[in-house]
């Protein structure tokens, strides 16, 4: 626990996100994100009204060979009583654990109605 209790919710929003999306878990993703939601990668805005093809938009995203998700960092840049911005170090692996990609964003974890989820995201990465 940090002394901070917005770090804190944004930090268990990241780790519930990454457990879900390993998990392969829809439901369970589309409760650490607010909709609609929103993602620029490649100077192009993807923006999800509502949970329905989430995943299947990131599975076409992250590809064939995806077996898993790692955040390489977690590291807090603003912190309000209303949202954090976390630095991200995304790092994607095949199943046997050889890497596949690795890439930076930016995650916006907003509380909206008392309830803290990721409301969009910048990345830098080559797909989109």
């Amino acid at each position: 626990m940090t002394e901070a209790p917005e770090l804190d919710a944004a930090l268990a929003v990241m780790q519930a996100h990454l457990d879900a999306l390993n998990a392969r878990d829809e439901e369970a993703i589309a409760l650490t994100l607010h909709f609609p939601h929103y993602r620029l990668s490649g100077g192009k805005m993807r923006i999800w009204d509502r949970p329905g093809v989430y995943f299947e938009d990131f599975r076409k995203r992250a590809g064939e060979e995806w077996g898993y998700t790692k955040w390489g960092e977690l590291s807090p840049l603003q912190i309000s009583s209303e949202k954090v911005h976390l630095s991200v170090q995304v790092d994607r692996y095949r199943a046997d654990g050889l890497p596949l990609t690795s890439f930076k964003s930016l995650w916006v974890i907003a509380r909206i109605d008392d309830v803290w989820a990721a409301q969009l995201r910048s990345s830098f990465a080559s797909d989109l």
